[in-house]
């Protein structure tokens, strides 16, 4: 059988890095811009809204890891059975996990998988998920990370066997701009463009660029407010972002909450209750309805836009995220 190596060129073997896997490695992460290109140097990939995975296999089986080292294995017992089956080799692979409503990707509907922590409820779950894979950072016992973007989802295709519920996201060459209108057009969250010479590197880079059809990014829960009506729980939640160690008020979100939702998030905020706001300043609309909770949870919000005096318009509430802390929270900027 032809070793995987044999099929690199002699400039691609000596990047490969003979290595121990690690136990942990930092994913690569893309940064915002309001630029819109097109170039034979970058592909553009789907942006998929979902939870960030790094799936680990070793002789010991997989591990599935959230960005901030959370194992994930329970929650999806049906993708770590896929990863054991996609190779007999060690590897580390970068990828999302998604669940959809018609075509999309939903992080609403993922949500009703992320609550759950027991590996046979899961598999009853109605949520089907999968496992979109889309780089190769670790394989056989060589680091892949100074390999070229191309190179390594080379790898990733001829090495890994796509199995049920696990998937390789497919890119597009060149036509960015075009990429990027048809994904707007179809009511996707937008693009990833990445340079297609890249190696892997394990921080926040500008040779991963996200453009985004609609805004959409974490904010700190820090507060809520009573319900009105027969609504039962709360109204809203008072929402932030730290910027220079400081939280920042940026607004409030009233929907976007079912029921279900309602009762059980207000029982986890009420438990968090603390008597002064965790705010840098108390929000003008403060007033005695308004309950403060320890800056603890954060929550993933889709939006329009920002106002000029740095609130949210037209926020909606899509879900808690358990795979960022609050303090790495801050006000997502197109860069410059």
């Amino acid at each position: 059988m032809t070793d995987w190596r044999d099929r690199l060129d002699d400039e691609q073997v000596d990047k490969l890095e003979t290595s121990a896997m690690p136990d942990w490695t930092s994913p690569m992460l893309a940064t915002l811009t309001d630029e819109r290109f097109s170039s034979p140097d970058w592909i553009y990939e789907r942006k998929l809204d979902g939870e960030r995975c790094l799936a680990f296999r070793d002789g010991h089986g997989v591990r599935l890891m959230s960005r901030n080292r959370k194992r994930l294995d329970a929650t999806y017992p049906e993708l770590v059975d896929a990863l054991e089956q996609a190779t007999d080799q060690s590897f580390i692979a970068d990828g999302e996990i998604v669940a959809f409503t018609g075509n999309r990707t939903s992080f609403s509907r993922l949500q009703q998988r992320i609550g759950i922590t027991d590996a046979d409820e899961a598999r009853q779950s109605d949520v089907k998920v999968y496992l979109y894979l889309f780089d190769l950072i670790y394989f056989d016992d060589s680091r892949l990370d100074a390999l070229a973007l191309r190179d390594r989802k080379r790898i990733l295709r001829s090495e890994l066997h796509s199995q049920n519920g696990l998937r390789f996201t497919p890119h597009r060459n060149e036509e960015g701009e075009s990429a990027y209108r048809k994904a707007c057009d179809k009511g996707w969250e937008g693009l990833i463009a990445k340079r297609a010479d890249s190696p892997y590197q394990h921080s926040r880079s500008r040779d991963w660029l996200k453009f985004k059809c609609v805004n959409q990014q974490e904010f700190v829960i820090a507060g809520y407010t009573d319900p009105q009506g027969e609504r039962q729980g709360f109204g809203a939640l008072l929402l932030g972002y730290y910027e220079n160690g400081r939280l920042k008020y940026a607004g409030k979100v009233g929907t976007g909450f079912d029921d279900s939702t309602l009762e059980t998030l207000h029982s986890r905020l009420a438990s968090r209750s603390r008597k002064q706001t965790a705010f840098d300043a108390a929000p003008d609309e403060a007033d005695q309805h308004t309950h403060w909770v320890k800056p603890e949870l954060v929550a993933e919000v889709g939006f329009t836009e920002w106002t000029g005096d740095g609130r949210l318009r037209h926020p909606r509430f899509l879900g808690l995220r358990d795979d960022k802390s609050p303090r790495d929270v801050h006000r997502e900027e197109p860069a410059t």
